[in-house]
């Protein structure tokens, strides 16, 4: 595989990992490089780990995998992004809002946003193409897209201030159906 074609594919898988992290960027508390770091690694790293385990996965496991996985993604992003909107449009409680850069919701996100990868790699053991440069090329682009991502999230959060958690969850509710329409 070149190296062209792996920059173009890392850019692809890349694509809702951007997305939702401007969705959190507008969403997250803090306004510190705190948040974008803690994304950044989660999406980066689950991106550099999920072609690697397709790539070990073998046909059977990864069709299976597949077929549930987008499922859970819809779900994680839906149920994370409906709960930004209500924590948006709730002014009773804002230290119930949910942080997407920690625990379980970061978690879901960076699994949610990695499920493409996931197949990408069982795609490259079909070409017979070595996986660890991919993977750690994959893996980098997240990571930088993520940041960016981040970042222009909260500058949006600045010119939408108390909606940007409500667009956010939006953000995250549209990728969903939208993966939920194209592997569903």
């Amino acid at each position: 595989m070149s190296l062209i074609t792996i920059f173009l594919l890392a850019f692809g898988l890349g694509v809702d990992a951007f997305s939702v992290a401007i969705a959190a960027g507008a969403a997250a508390a803090q306004r510190t490089w705190r948040p974008v770091l803690r994304l950044s690694l989660a999406f980066g790293l689950f991106q550099f780990i999920m072609p690697l385990l397709g790539w070990m996965a073998g046909a059977t496991i990864t069709f299976l995998i597949h077929r549930f996985a987008h499922l859970a993604a819809f779900i994680l992003l839906a149920a994370i992004g409906g709960k930004m909107i209500y924590d948006g449009c709730s002014k009773d409680n804002p230290r119930q809002k949910v942080d997407p850069t920690r625990g379980w919701p970061l978690l879901g996100l960076a699994v949610a946003t990695s499920v493409d990868a996931l197949v990408a790699g069982f795609s490259i053991s079909l070409l017979k193409s070595p996986i660890l440069f991919a993977s750690v090329i994959i893996g980098l682009v997240c990571f930088v897209m993520t940041a960016l991502g981040m970042v222009f999230g909260k500058a949006l959060a600045r010119l939408l201030g108390n909606k940007a958690e409500i667009a956010g969850g939006l953000v995250l509710i549209i990728i969903a159906v939208k993966i939920l329409v194209e592997h569903g």
